[in-house]
């Protein structure tokens, strides 16, 4: 039995930037993003482009759940997850806002 999966991926742009999809078919879509298939796009003016990471989920609720995440991140967190750098990423993800709860509870 075929199980189908459904892939979240990120591609750096030309112009240094990121771009995180979702596709059941990552070969073709990566091909669609190479050859400038649709022209308003993000990817199409910031081509070539080069995938530099994949995530493989087999339910498509959790993959899209993956993606919006991922697309609310910065440059630097995705770049963490590329690099499979987990502490940067958790220092990256750490909250920074002076109303977080560390700031209330440190040492004097």
């Amino acid at each position: 039995m075929f199980t189908k999966s459904y892939s979240v991926y990120i591609l750096l742009c030309s112009d240094n930037t990121y771009y995180v999809g979702l596709s059941s078919f990552l070969e073709q879509r990566l091909i669609q993003h190479q050859e400038g298939h649709f022209p308003n796009s993000y990817t199409f003016k910031r081509r070539p482009v080069e995938l530099q990471f994949c995530a493989e989920f087999t339910m498509v609720y959790d993959a899209i759940a993956f993606e919006r995440k991922l697309k609310k991140w910065s440059a630097k967190k995705k770049k963490a997850l590329i690099d499979s750098a987990w502490n940067k990423l958790k220092q990256l993800s750490e909250c920074k806002n002076d109303t977080h709860y560390k700031n209330y509870y440190k040492d004097t």
